[in-house]
């Protein structure tokens, strides 16, 4: 699997809720971060890619846009969603990873936390 094989296969398990596809693609070292903040480990992104798909309807990434570059992949993609209160969600992401070996080792997404402000409060409201 290349490089943007790799980026499909986990924003498609995210969306899916394959956790066992995921794992997969990931080294068990794997350190992602939102915005610079603290690592989060898979199992922590895991659980926070449950919680968002749990508050949802019709989670998906559109308009995807994905580069190689070289030792992982930048993935540009828009998170869609319906909110609990039926308003629409969209939000645009940058994903930056490094892959080694076939295995995702780092992931940094970065947004907009103005745009991702409702779903921040559907979260919370959530739990």
């Amino acid at each position: 699997m290349n490089n943007q094989e790799i980026s499909r296969a986990l924003f498609n398990a995210f969306m899916s809720g394959d956790d066992n596809s995921a794992r997969a693609l990931c080294n068990d070292t794997l350190k992602a971060r939102q915005n610079g903040g603290a690592p989060m480990t898979l199992d922590m992104l895991l659980v926070f890619a449950k919680a968002v798909r749990d508050i949802t309807k019709d989670f998906r990434y559109e308009n995807v846009v994905c580069s190689d570059t070289g030792k992982g992949f930048v993935e540009e993609h828009d998170v869609c969603a319906t909110l609990s209160d039926g308003s629409l969600f969209l939000m645009p992401v940058c994903v930056v990873a490094d892959v080694e070996h076939g295995k995702i080792t780092r992931l940094s997404e970065y947004f907009d936390t103005a745009a991702a402000k409702n779903l921040a409060k559907a979260l919370s409201a959530a739990g």
